[in-house]
C-alpha cells in the first residue's frame, strides 16, 4: 500500500482512515494567513456510507486503500435484493442489500456485466459508467404550449429512477442520466 501526502488527497481516491475505507468526496487546500497549508476534505465511508469531513496538514501522511474488482452481472432485484452472478457460471449467485448500493442500485439493469467494488472480501458497491441510457416508462403528457414556464416533469425510468425531465420527454423515449448526480442529461439516439 502506498502513502498520500496531504495534497495527493483528492476527489474519487480511496483512502485508508481509523482503519477503514474511504473515498474522498471533496478536498479544498487552503493556507491561512502565516500557517502552513492544509487540506480541508469530506470523506465517505465505503462500509456504513457516513460522511465526514477530515482536515490533513502538510505533515500528515495518509494511507491508500486497495480497492479490487470483480465482474458481475445483474440478474434481477426482489425485496430491497440485487441478485449477481459471476457472468461465466449462472450458478455462483450472491447478493447484494440495497443499504449498500444506495443511489446506485437505480442505475443497475438487467443482465449486464457491471465491475463489483472490493475491500477485503466486502463488497460497498459497483463501478457505473458516467452516464446510463435509460427507458422512460410514466411520464405526464406535453401540453402544447405549456413550454413558457420553462419548466420540467416527473419522469420515471425502468428500476423505478425519478428525474425532473423537460417536457418534451415521453414515454418509450429512451434518455441519458448522469449516474454522479442522477439527473437529466439528454434524450439518447
Amino acid at each position: 500500500m502506498s502513502l498520500l501526502e496531504y495534497n495527493e488527497v483528492t476527489p474519487r481516491k480511496y483512502i485508508i482512515h481509523e482503519k477503514e475505507p474511504y473515498e474522498v468526496i471533496d478536498a479544498h487546500i487552503f493556507r491561512m494567513q502565516q500557517r502552513k497549508p492544509q487540506n480541508k476534505t469530506k470523506i465517505k465511508n465505503l462500509l456504513t456510507g457516513r460522511v465526514v469531513e477530515v482536515t490533513f496538514h502538510q505533515s500528515d501522511k495518509v494511507e491508500e486503500a486497495e480497492i479490487d474488482t470483480k465482474e458481475a452481472k445483474f440478474l434481477y432485484t426482489n425485496r430491497g435484493e440485487y441478485w449477481f452472478c459471476d457472468p461465466n457460471d449462472p450458478s455462483k449467485r450472491f447478493e447484494i442489500p440495497e443499504e449498500v448500493l444506495g443511489m446506485q442500485a437505480k442505475f443497475l439493469k438487467s443482465n449486464t456485466v457491471y465491475d463489483v467494488k472490493l475491500f477485503g472480501e466486502r463488497i460497498f458497491g459497483v463501478k457505473l459508467e458516467p452516464t446510463v441510457d435509460l427507458k422512460v416508462v410514466e411520464a405526464p403528457p406535453g401540453i402544447k404550449g405549456d413550454s413558457a414556464r420553462s419548466g420540467g416533469k416527473q419522469i420515471v425510468f425502468e428500476g423505478g429512477l425519478v428525474v425532473t425531465a423537460p417536457l418534451f420527454v415521453n414515454v418509450g423515449d429512451i434518455v441519458r442520466i448522469n449516474t454522479d448526480t442522477g439527473e437529466y442529461r439528454e434524450r439518447a439516439n
